[in-house]
C-alpha cells in the first residue's frame, strides 16, 4: 500500500470510536462487560449474563452486594441522574443463575513452582486464582479462623452474608489451592522462612490497624477501635463490654458499619460524629447514610472530638464545632469554634477516623506511611524481587473491586518474573481507565428512573443481622436491565452493509487487519459505492470512501490497469464490445446551416459515432 492511504488508515485506526469500550466497562477496575451482561438480562438470558460474568469475577455475588461500582459512578445515565444499577443486575442473575459446576476449573500444567500468598482478602484470593491457573502451586496463608479478610471480619452480615463468602470462595479449593487458617505469618511461622521457601511471594494482608485521635480519654476503657469492634461482632456475633450508649466518630463507610451493628446489638442511643457538613461530603454512601437514620442513628455533621471523658470507664464525649474540614489548597486541615462544644453522654465511643497496615513482620520489605508497602506501581513489586504485594497493603487500591485488580496485576507480574518475561509491557489498562468513547443521550430519551431493590422491613432489621437488602425480583431486573444506553460508537457499520459484512466490529479494526497482513481482500474496497454515508454519521467526520478509492487505485494499477476483480471481466469484454464496429455506426452529421429536410449535409464530411444498442448495429 502507498504511504498516502497508509496515512488515512492510520488516522482512522488511531481516531475511531468503533471499538472503544463503553464508560462502564472501562471504570470497572477488573475490565467486566458491564454492558454485555446487562443487555442479556434485559433479553431474559440470565444463565448467558452470568456466565459472561464469570469470565472477569469470581465473587458476582459478594461484588452484588457490596462493590462500591465505580462503573456506576462513570454510566452515561448519570448525566441525568439515574445511573443504573449494575451492581444489583450482577447480584440477581448471579443469587439466582449462578452454578457452581458451570464454574470454570480449568488451569495449566502443573508447575514446579511454589507461590505463597498472604492474605485471603480480595487481593489475596484473586492473586491466588490466577496464579493456580498459569499452574503454580499455591498456599494461602490467613490469620484468621475464616476466609475472606477484611470481606468476612470488616464488613456486617446484614451487608453481606457469610454463606455468600464460603460459597464463592470454593473455588478456590475446588481448584486445588492450599490454605492455611488461623496461621499468622510473623507470629506462626516467620517471614523470612517463607520467602526463603517459596519461589515467589505476594503480600495481601488488609488494613487491619486502626488509629485513635489524639485527644484527652482516648485510652479510657469504653474506647476502642472500629476494626476491632466488626472483627469480633463477625467472628462471635457480640462485643464484650458493649455499652447501650454508642458514640461512633468517622464519616467513612467503616463508621456507618459501626453505627447499624451497635443497632443490631441493642444499644439504646447511637450517635454518628463527622466533620463533614452535610451527608453529601461524607465519604460513606449516601444509601447507608439514610438507611442508618432510619435505623435511628443520631447523625451530627460539622462536629470534631474535643475530649473523652470518664472516671474509670468512658462516660461522656464533648464535641466542639467545625468550621473547616480542608484548607483552601484542598489540604485535609481541620479548624475548629473552641467556643462552640457540645457534650453527649455514652458508654462506648468508637473510632473509626482511618485505617493502616500492620506491616513489621514483613521486614525486610520497604513500608512507607501507614505501614504501607512501597511497590512500583505497575508491577506491585517490592524492594524484595520476588515479593510483590496487592491490596490495602499498597495503599493504591480502596475498594473490593480494586483490590482484586491489584491481585490479579501481582498475579501476571509474578508470573512474568519467573518466567524472564517484561513485567513492565503493556500494563496500561490493567486498572480503570478512560475510555476514548463519546457519546450523548439520545435526544428522544424518556429518562427512566432507575428501579430500587426491596428492603427489609426497618423494624425487623434493627432487631437482626439478617441482610437488609433484598435485590431484584425478575420482573424488576429486566426493567431496570432494559434502561440500558448501549453505549458505543459504530455509527459507520450500522448504516452500511458493506461493513456490515466486511467489518462487523468497526473500520478500525478492519485497517489495522490490513496492515498487518500487507493487504486487503479486494472484494471491500470494490464492494464500497462510495454514498458517503459513513461520513455524514461519523462524530469525527472519516472519510472511508477515499481510503476505499485510493485502495482501488492501487489495485487497479498493480493489474496493468485491469479491476483484479475476478467478476470485473465482463467489464474488460462490454468495454470492448461497446466500441467494436459491429455495435457502433457512424453516420454524417447535419449542416446546421441548412434548414433540416430529413437528408444529410453533404459538404460536412464530419463523422458522428453514436452507440447502438440493437444488435447488428442497425436502427
Amino acid at each position: 500500500m502507498k504511504a498516502d492511504t497508509v496515512r488515512e488508515m492510520l488516522t482512522v485506526i488511531e481516531d475511531c470510536m468503533g471499538d472503544a469500550p463503553p464508560y462502564c466497562h472501562a471504570a470497572c477496575p477488573m475490565h467486566t462487560d458491564v454492558k454485555g451482561y446487562v443487555n442479556l438480562i434485559a433479553e431474559g438470558k440470565y444463565q448467558e449474563a452470568i456466565k459472561l460474568i464469570r469470565e472477569k469475577l469470581f465473587l458476582p455475588k459478594t461484588l452484588g452486594r457490596i462493590c462500591a461500582h465505580p462503573c456506576e459512578e462513570q454510566c452515561k445515565r448519570n448525566e441525568l441522574g439515574h445511573a443504573m444499577s449494575i451492581a444489583a443486575l450482577k447480584r440477581f442473575v448471579a443469587d439466582n443463575y449462578d452454578d457452581e459446576f458451570d464454574w470454570d476449573t480449568t488451569r495449566e500444567p502443573e508447575r514446579r513452582e511454589r507461590i505463597a500468598v498472604i492474605g485471603s482478602g480480595p487481593a489475596g484470593a484473586q492473586a491466588a486464582l490466577d496464579l493456580r491457573r498459569y499452574g503454580y502451586r499455591v498456599t494461602i496463608y490467613e490469620k484468621h479462623p475464616v476466609v475472606g479478610g477484611m470481606l468476612y471480619v470488616g464488613i456486617p452480615s446484614y451487608r453481606l452474608p457469610r454463606e455468600v463468602i464460603n460459597a464463592e470462595y470454593s473455588l478456590l479449593h475446588r481448584l486445588g489451592i492450599k490454605i492455611k487458617l488461623a496461621t499468622e505469618v510473623g507470629k506462626d511461622i516467620p517471614f523470612q522462612e517463607i520467602v526463603d521457601s517459596y519461589d515467589g511471594v505476594v503480600i495481601a494482608v488488609g488494613a487491619h490497624k486502626g488509629f485513635k485521635l489524639p485527644v484527652n480519654g482516648k485510652d479510657l476503657p469504653g474506647a476502642i477501635l472500629a476494626v476491632d469492634f466488626l472483627r469480633e461482632v463477625s467472628l462471635t456475633g457480640t462485643y464484650k463490654g458493649f455499652g447501650k450508649r454508642i458514640t461512633v466518630i468517622g464519616g467513612g463507610n467503616v463508621a456507618l458499619d459501626s453505627a447499624r451493628t451497635a443497632v443490631r446489638l441493642g444499644a439504646e442511643k447511637v450517635h454518628l460524629v463527622c466533620l463533614e457538613r452535610d451527608i453529601k461530603e461524607m465519604f460513606a454512601h449516601d444509601w447507608e447514610v439514610h438507611e442508618a437514620l432510619e435505623e435511628g442513628v443520631i447523625l451530627h455533621n460539622s462536629w470534631g472530638t474535643d475530649s473523652i471523658q470518664g472516671d474509670e470507664a468512658v462516660e461522656q464525649i464533648v464535641l466542639k464545632k467545625c468550621i473547616q474540614v480542608f484548607d483552601p489548597k484542598g489540604r485535609f486541615n481541620p479548624a475548629y469554634d473552641d467556643g462552640c462544644k457540645e457534650t453527649i453522654d455514652t458508654d462506648m465511643v468508637i473510632f473509626a477516623i482511618g485505617q493502616g497496615v500492620d506491616s513489621d513482620f514483613a521486614a525486610p520489605v520497604e513500608v512507607g506511611r501507614g505501614g504501607r508497602f512501597v511497590v512500583e506501581e505497575k508491577t506491585l513489586q517490592t524492594n524484595v524481587r520476588h515479593v510483590f504485594a496487592a491490596g490495602d497493603g499498597t495503599g493504591i487500591s480502596l475498594m473490593a473491586v480494586e483490590a482484586m485488580a491489584e491481585g490479579r496485576i501481582a498475579a501476571k507480574s509474578l508470573h512474568c518474573y519467573l518466567n524472564g518475561l517484561d513485567m513492565r509491557s503493556h500494563r496500561e489498562n490493567d486498572r480503570a481507565y478512560r475510555t476514548s468513547l463519546e457519546t450523548s443521550v439520545p435526544a428522544d430519551d424518556t429518562n427512566p428512573e432507575r428501579v430500587p431493590t426491596h428492603k427489609l422491613e426497618i423494624a425487623t432489621r434493627m432487631r437482626t443481622f439478617a441482610e437488609v437488602d433484598l435485590g431484584f425480583a425478575e420482573e424488576e431486573a429486566v426493567q431496570e436491565a432494559s434502561r440500558c444506553l448501549k453505549c458505543e460508537c459504530r455509527l459507520c457499520v450500522k448504516e452500511c452493509l458493506m461493513l456490515q459484512e466486511y467489518s462487523p466490529d468497526c473500520p478500525k479494526k478492519l485497517f489495522k487487519d490490513a496492515l498487518i497482513n500487507g493487504t486487503i481482500e479486494e472484494i471491500i474496497p470494490f464492494s464500497c459505492n462510495m454514498c458517503g454515508t459513513c461520513t455524514l454519521v461519523c462524530p469525527k467526520d472519516f472519510k472511508l470512501q477515499e481510503v476505499f478509492t485510493h485502495m482501488r487505485k492501487e489495485m487497479v494499477a498493480a493489474n496493468g490497469g485491469k479491476s483484479p476483480m475476478k467478476g470485473h471481466k465482463v467489464i474488460d469484454m462490454h468495454q470492448l464490445l461497446s466500441f467494436s464496429r459491429f455495435f457502433n455506426t457512424t453516420r454524417a452529421a447535419r449542416d446546421r446551416a441548412v434548414p433540416h429536410n430529413g437528408g444529410t449535409n453533404g459538404s460536412d464530411t464530419s463523422g458522428t459515432r453514436v452507440n447502438n444498442t440493437v444488435a447488428g448495429g442497425k436502427r
